[in-house]
């Protein structure tokens, strides 16, 4: 697969399995992954990666919208990068990117805004519908808060974690 170019320096890559995305942030020397997919999708992600002239060792940071394997499964594939989650987020300093913690798909969700896009993770998808909530940490009552928290901001461009 080829990646898609959402906006100037972000990218989007699309994977058959669970419909999972993973989004390449191309800053002038820092590349940011949200999410990284599945385990079963490693030698696409790689190949779509390679396909822009990265390589895993590449990539500086790796933002994490929620710890499922759809989005956590190839971690391990980017070893030079500091990866960031709901427990150290509050450690990211990348000016331009700013990050809301929206529990309720899980208790560690969270989102990121980069300029006028919202990475929704399985907050907010394109249909708008939102992530499941049955899940032992899930919480509907926390994502009616977050969903409301979204509404407030102000964005253009909808990436979520699936399509």
């Amino acid at each position: 697969m080829i990646p898609t170019k959402i906006k100037d320096n972000v990218w989007q890559f699309c994977f058959l399995n669970f419909g999972s995305c993973v989004y390449l942030i191309k800053l002038k020397n820092k590349n940011i992954l949200i999410d990284t997919s599945s385990k079963d999708n490693s030698e696409d992600l790689l190949g779509e990666l390679s396909y822009l002239n990265i390589k895993p060792e590449d990539i500086n940071f790796v933002l994490i919208t929620h710890h499922h394997e759809d989005h956590t499964g190839n971690l391990s594939l980017f070893k030079n990068a500091k990866i960031y989650d709901f427990k150290n987020i509050n450690e990211f300093k990348i000016k331009d990117i700013k990050h809301l913690k929206t529990p309720g798909h899980t208790a560690d969700s969270l989102c990121f805004v980069y300029k006028d896009i919202l990475f929704s993770g399985d907050t907010l998808f394109l249909d708008g519908g939102i992530g499941r909530t049955d899940f032992p940490d899930s919480n509907i009552k926390d994502m009616e808060k977050s969903l409301k928290k979204i509404k407030k901001l102000n964005y253009k461009i909808l990436c979520p974690g699936h399509i």
